[in-house]
């Protein structure tokens, strides 16, 4: 039997056998309770009409003295009474049958009509007919006293007996309950005891080895055999210890590879160019093109040193607008000088958003897409635009091409970043890697729409939104091609 299987058996029992003791206990109470609740309601009712009874009496004797104002002794204080007297024949319907309230209702109903006369009479300046009336009404209140003592002498009578019946009932039930919760008790101590030798013991041992692989002895011996749950996590720990055996060997290997591999990369990087002996070897190409009249040469390689130096030396730096649209310039130029008059590049700026700061090469890698993969093609009036403008809150850049366009699969491919972006040939960074590193500088996405036809063009439109100096945020580049 699992361990599951004896605590769902065992813990349910103990909680219904429980719950029926409470449950007998209370209904033992609930009956006695009900049965006192009921009578003692009745008994204040009938006083609370007598002492009502008698306020009225008093406000008639003192508007008979002094009659001024026949709505104060018709006022809230007769009907009180008129509900109080509704309130005990509602009651009567669910009364013992020793709860004669026909008589007390009677005396009730005359003493309000003796009242009335009382008050007409005073009204009518007939003073002896009104106090002949108050006798009447003060006899009939007295009457109203004695009768409702009866009434509350005869409940008293009646639910004697049977009170001491349910008591008697109620005192064996809380004998039975003791005994009950004292068996209850006893199987909880069973219960217990069963979950200490069969439970915590062998948790306690699993915790044991557990602490002796943590420090790193995997040297467990076998431990003895059970057929529940904690039997599973045994051999489990143990399959696990060897397991890290083999895993901590295989990890000692792959360090040693690795070691190894860093010390072939190391060398390979001793063996690579000098970026500043290329770009020395630049400036020494671009004088020497100027001494030889080669000034367009020269421009070119000037041109191309510059792009080289944006390229490695801001890469992992955020820049202003202002900066990328000189290398952007920079790059613009080389293209030109291999196409010529094919290609014209238009370019509008907003002056107020050139200190914008955005991720270094996210620009430049969109126009070299739009040359490369948009207008190469075309043999004349290929048009390449950039545009840097206000957008609400927002700063936007457009790239635009009047070139062959892509499909809508391929449209959407980029914008969802799916698979391996394109590099493109000169920077390493293709339009996918361009959008990644958009979202991890700003925190949010869909900043970029794409829109394109097959043989309509391509328009690119970045919204950035106005980056503050301190919210600056480093992203490197997240795919080289």
């Amino acid at each position: 039997m699992t361990i599951r299987t004896k605590l769902l058996l065992f813990i349910p029992l103990l909680v219904v056998f429980a719950n029926i003791i409470a449950y007998f206990v209370f209904q033992s109470g609930k009956v006695v309770q009900q049965s006192y609740d009921e009578m003692l309601g009745r008994i204040l009712l009938i006083e609370q009409t007598s002492e009502s009874a008698e306020s009225n009496l008093k406000l008639l004797y003192a508007y008979l003295l002094n009659p001024r104002d026949d709505k104060a002794v018709q006022g809230p204080t007769e009907r009180q009474l008129m509900q109080l007297k509704g309130r005990i024949q509602e009651v009567s319907d669910s009364a013992a049958p020793s709860f004669a309230e026909e008589d007390y209702v009677n005396l009730l109903a005359t003493f309000l009509e003796q009242k009335q006369a009382a008050v007409l009479d005073a009204n009518a300046q007939d003073p002896q007919s009104a106090f002949e009336h108050y006798i009447e009404a003060e006899k009939t209140v007295s009457y109203t006293h004695e009768e409702g003592q009866r009434l509350v002498d005869a409940e008293l009578a009646y639910y004697r007996p049977i009170i001491e019946n349910i008591r008697n009932k109620n005192e064996r039930m809380n004998g039975l309950g003791v005994a009950l919760f004292g068996m209850n008790a006893l199987m909880g101590v069973l219960l217990a005891i069963w979950v200490s030798r069969s439970i915590t013991g062998p948790v306690g041992r699993l915790v044991g080895l557990a602490k002796r692989i943590a420090t790193g002895d995997l040297n467990i011996e076998p431990q003895p055999r059970r057929d529940d749950e904690l039997g599973v996590l045994s051999d489990a720990i143990s399959q696990m210890s060897t397991d890290l055996s083999i895993l901590i060997e295989k990890d000692k290997q792959s360090l040693e590879m690795r070691r190894l591999v860093k010390e072939l990369e190391l060398l390979a990087l001793q063996n690579q160019i000098n970026p500043h002996f290329l770009f020395n070897t630049l400036n020494v190409l671009s004088k020497l093109a100027i001494l030889e009249g080669a000034e367009k040469t020269s421009d070119l390689i000037v041109s191309m040193s510059n792009l080289l130096r944006y390229s490695l030396q801001k890469l992992d730096k955020p820049v202003t607008l202002q900066e990328e649209l000189d290398h952007i310039r920079e790059y613009v130029t080389i293209q030109q000088a291999r196409f010529r008059d094919r290609i014209r590049f238009d370019l509008q700026f907003d002056a107020s958003v050139l200190q914008q700061q955005i991720p270094a090469l996210t620009i430049q890698p969109l126009i070299e897409n739009a040359f490369l993969y948009g207008v190469a093609d075309m043999e004349n009036g290929a048009i390449i635009a950039l545009t840097l403008s206000r957008a609400g809150e927002d700063v936007q850049i457009v790239i635009s091409d009047n070139g062959k366009g892509m499909a809508e699969e391929t449209r959407l491919s980029v914008l969802r970043l799916e698979g391996r972006a394109e590099s493109s040939s000169s920077t390493g960074l293709g339009m996918q890697n361009v959008f990644k590193r958009l979202q991890l500088f700003y925190g949010k996405e869909g900043m970029v729409e794409i829109s394109s036809n097959t043989g309509q063009g391509t328009a690119i439109t970045i919204r950035i939104p106005v980056k503050k100096e301190s919210e600056r945020t480093d992203v490197s580049v997240v795919d080289r091609g």
